[in-house]
């Protein structure tokens, strides 16, 4: 099985020895993102409604670039800096993951002591093409 990076100017660039996404058969797994803007590549507002925002955003676009949606989800995994920020980070992922008529996605949720550039969330998601 081959597998293909996926990139788009859409999300923030790999700052690394990592690819924004890969697919691998009828899976695209992406690489966690964080709040980055992908213009400025500065982090968004400080507050966790906006970061969360801002993050599904950016996997969307990744999602989208490797012929997927958000809709076709089937595991993310969310990483906290702050267990707190649960109730409104998850209003936020319900309506990009789990809107009316889509079966949400298998999900664990971790708190961590620290993100890169200290943002309150980060998350990667596996879909299906």
């Amino acid at each position: 099985m081959s597998k293909e990076g996926i990139a788009t100017t859409l999300a923030p660039g790999a700052i690394g020895p990592y690819s924004q996404g890969v697919r691998v058969g009828n899976l695209v797994f992406t690489a966690g993102q964080v709040a980055l803007d992908p213009t400025t590549g500065l982090v968004v507002a400080p507050g966790i409604t906006e970061q969360t925002t801002r993050v599904l955003e950016n996997l969307k676009a990744i999602l989208e670039a490797a012929g997927s949606s958000l809709a076709q989800v089937v595991k993310a995994t969310v990483f906290l800096k702050d267990f707190n920020d649960f109730a409104a980070m998850n209003a936020v992922y319900g309506e990009y993951l789990a809107p009316e008529g889509v079966i949400a996605p298998a999900r664990s949720t971790v708190e961590v002591s620290r993100l890169p550039k200290d943002v309150l969330v980060e998350i990667d998601l596996i879909a299906e093409v």
